[in-house]
């Protein structure tokens, strides 16, 4: 007599989805793009204008080479969204171009317009191959190489080396140079020296270090795979972010705190209105806060150990805002930052025996350039990035009549990182170049072109790429 079997009829076990090795090495030529625009300054530190060109031009040429081609392979399936391109940015990109035309330094605009270009290529290209959770692991990755190669930079210097090291090794003469000349101060084993990374920018390295704490606390609130080492580069973020001292990078970290309650609390309202009354209340104690800063400055910059006038930053406003209201309209012409070898900015503001390199403030930086169509061109590409990722943060992914679907933290990230820009922008350009242009564009566009961490067309074609979903019968 026959027997059914003891065991369940059901498919065979099947390995688990692995990604493409195509797709590998994309997310591997977008950690090295990330990776540029954090240490910038460590290539140019190590390879010297030359070299750092060079490598800009030759990642941007990639790019074209990858980004082209799918672009129009995938015209039908996945066409690029031309509508919710951040617009406001591109034309800031146009004007600081048509700027070149009045521009009282027509080389160093061509010659920063096109650094500003390729950032800006990069941030459209990484928002439209990555999705979004592939842009956090990305950019902790990035973040963990800068990181990481920052400690190693610094007990090099002082165990190997044991003395402080100019750019490019260059041979340090007699006598004492400023701090600020040096790649590193040599002051890892040293109290109360400050750190400077591999970047040699005691702040940038400070804010790369904020930035780390944020993105290895989003990829741990997300349940990513080996959470305890996500804990121990939290651990070096916050031990170097503590040694370079930047009291930016402080601020930055408090505005962050600050928003970060902001969003989880406005997350837990439920009934019509209950914003609102948040709003308000928020909206006082940030204003009381920013006034008590400003009236309070001597005290607190005091404490953590600079100057009232922001280390010299008031003089370098109300000389750079002289000049600029000579030219209200259109500016001087754009020049991001400014270059050095520029007559016109070779011992033009001298700051620590340094001849200073930009503003130490974006919008008087802008306005200075690009006069005052620049300003509220970047003022409304601000306002609709901060808006856009307010409620991409704050509002429950929502796309049908289901009103209870999870937030996920990922959507956290873009609030929390133009809090940086905006505080960060008080006191330095950053944001203007590099790694805070950079990622202002490629979170615009992806907040405007995927409004759903996971969710549409753009994020399924990527994730059938990667091998996550399986491939559907012709």
């Amino acid at each position: 007599m026959a027997e059914h079997t003891k065991h369940p009829v059901a498919a065979p076990p099947t390995a688990p989805a692995r990604e493409t090795t195509g797709h590998l090495l994309l997310r591997g030529y977008c950690i090295l793009v990330l990776f540029t625009l954090l240490a910038a300054t460590a290539w140019y530190n190590l390879l010297g204008p030359i070299g750092t060109t060079i490598l800009a031009l030759t990642l941007g040429a990639v790019t074209i080479a990858i980004w082209v081609p799918r672009i129009v392979r995938q015209r039908t399936t996945n066409p690029l969204p031309w509508r919710r391109l951040p617009w406001f940015l591109l034309v800031y990109v146009a004007w600081a171009l048509i700027s070149v035309t009045w521009s009282a330094w027509p080389a160093a605009t061509l010659t920063t317009w096109l650094s500003l270009a390729i950032t800006t290529l990069q941030g459209l290209f990484m928002a439209s191959v990555l999705t979004w959770r592939e842009i956090v692991r990305a950019l902790a990755s990035a973040l963990k190489w800068v990181l990481g190669l920052s400690l190693v930079f610094e007990l090099w210097v002082s165990l190997v080396v044991r003395a402080k090291l100019l750019p490019n090794f260059l041979a340090v003469p007699e006598g004492e140079l400023d701090p600020q000349w040096y790649w590193s101060r040599n002051n890892l084993f040293v109290d109360g020296g400050r750190l400077q990374g591999i970047a040699g920018n005691a702040n940038l390295l400070a804010i790369t270090a904020l930035l780390g704490i944020i993105v290895f606390a989003i990829r741990i609130a997300s349940r990513a795979a080996r959470r305890s080492w996500l804990i121990a580069w939290i651990v070096l973020a916050g031990f170097l972010m503590f040694r370079a001292e930047s009291a930016t990078a402080y601020v930055c970290a408090v505005a962050v705190l600050v928003v970060l309650a902001t969003i989880l609390l406005m997350r837990r309202t439920t009934r019509p209105g209950e914003r609102t009354r948040y709003y308000i209340a928020y909206a006082v104690v940030g204003f009381g806060g920013l006034l008590s800063l400003w009236v309070f400055r001597e005290r607190f910059f005091g404490l953590v150990g600079r100057d009232s006038d922001l280390t010299g930053r008031e003089r370098i406003w109300s000389i750079v805002l002289e000049k600029a209201w000579q030219h209200p309209v259109h500016g001087w012409g754009f020049a991001t930052p400014w270059v050095p070898w520029e007559p016109a900015f070779d011992g033009w503001i001298i700051d620590h025996d340094i001849t200073v390199l930009q503003a130490h403030n974006m919008w008087v930086d802008v306005f200075f350039q690009l006069g005052a169509v620049g300003f509220v061109v970047l003022v409304l590409a601000y306002l609709a990035f901060i808006w856009r990722s307010w409620f991409f943060a704050v509002d429950r992914p929502r796309w049908d009549l289901q009103a209870d679907r999870p937030y996920t933290a990922v959507t956290l990230l873009p609030s929390l990182l133009g809090a940086v820009l905006l505080v960060q922008g008080f006191s330095e350009s950053g944001p203007l170049m590099l790694w805070g242009w950079g990622f202002l564009v490629m979170f615009a566009f992806k907040i405007k072109s995927v409004p759903f961490v996971g969710i549409g067309p753009a994020e399924q074609t990527l994730a059938l790429e990667r091998g996550e979903l399986p491939k559907r019968a012709p």
